[in-house]
């Protein structure tokens, strides 16, 4: 009887040669691959931060230098003169009606469609699939054409020119998307393990608290983020029903609808710009974390 012969796993070195060194060859190419990709990014990075680098860049320089031929990139004996100029007592003002609608509308919204999203993903109930249609009619509804209808309901009602007026419309118009972006980040938490929080003795109103609604946290901010630019950076619908208070991108109009014989401070509106920019920037370095995760987690269904 012929002993049984083990054969023995090739080394790293035997299979390198029988690889013909082609795996050095492909990590190589793998590796330069990373490297240009990495170069790629970082350069479209860069062409997307220059205009708000060019912004903040010209909000230090003075009008006679922005008309110049020759441009200048770095503020290199700039000032905030322009700053000072534009916080007026009418830049607070607008600010006050920007983040007083703002937060009432993003509050308003986040809690409808959070609350339509529950019932469209958990329930199964009559005109479900109907209600769902309707929230993507109505988001192919273009927004001039329902002008004069809000502004003729908003007069109705006597809420021109006025924040809760504004933020109603705005509700409307935000939180059909709300919604359905908020189905999703419902959806991909497993209705398991509500069920299981039940078995342990958890009431569904428990269960939902203490299990469901922490999981949703990263949907609930990344709408919440959608929601607020939104409101923040809408001018349309504000310069229809806004006749006397006016939200920043409003007041931040003013600052080139000047007269025929008046030459527009470009060095103002950059400030201006620059300052209606900060509280967005503010707001995404406090919930960055949050969005981040929030982007990604909705779009997988567990």
């Amino acid at each position: 009887m012929t002993a049984a012969t083990t054969i023995a796993p090739p080394t790293a070195r035997t299979a390198a040669r029988a690889d013909g060194g082609k795996a050095p060859a492909r990590r190589r190419r793998f590796a330069a691959g990373r490297w240009m990709l990495s170069a790629l990014a970082v350069i479209l990075a860069l062409v997307w931060a220059f205009p708000v680098y060019w912004m903040i860049n010209s909000s230090m320089l003075s009008t006679a230098t922005l008309e110049s031929f020759t441009p200048t990139f770095l503020p290199l004996g700039g000032s905030l003169a322009n700053f000072a100029a534009v916080l007026t007592p009418s830049f607070f003002s607008a600010l006050a009606v920007s983040v007083g609608v703002t937060l009432l509308s993003v509050a308003v919204c986040l809690t409808f469609a959070f609350l339509a999203s529950i019932a469209i993903s958990r329930f199964r109930f009559r005109g479900r699939v109907s209600f769902i249609v309707t929230i993507l009619l109505i988001q192919m509804l273009p927004a001039e054409g329902l002008f004069i209808a809000q502004y003729k309901m908003m007069s109705a009602f006597g809420l021109l020119s006025n924040v809760l007026g504004l933020s109603i419309l705005y509700v409307a118009a935000v939180v059909p998307f709300t919604i359905w972006m908020l189905r999703g980040f419902v959806a991909g938490v497993p209705v398991e393990l509500e069920e299981a929080a039940m078995i342990d003795g958890l009431s569904r109103t428990q269960a939902f608290v203490r299990i469901t609604l922490p999981l949703l946290a990263p949907g609930l901010v990344a709408s919440g983020v959608f929601a607020f630019l939104q409101c923040w950076n809408e001018f349309t619908v504000a310069l229809v029903i806004m006749e006397n208070n006016r939200t920043l991108p409003l007041w931040l109009r003013g600052f080139v609808q000047q007269s025929a014989t008046q030459a527009i401070d470009w060095g103002q509106v950059m400030a201006a710009s620059t300052i209606v920019a900060i509280p967005v920037i503010i707001f995404f370095v406090i919930v960055q974390g949050r969005m981040t995760s929030g982007l990604v987690s909705g779009a997988v269904k567990g």
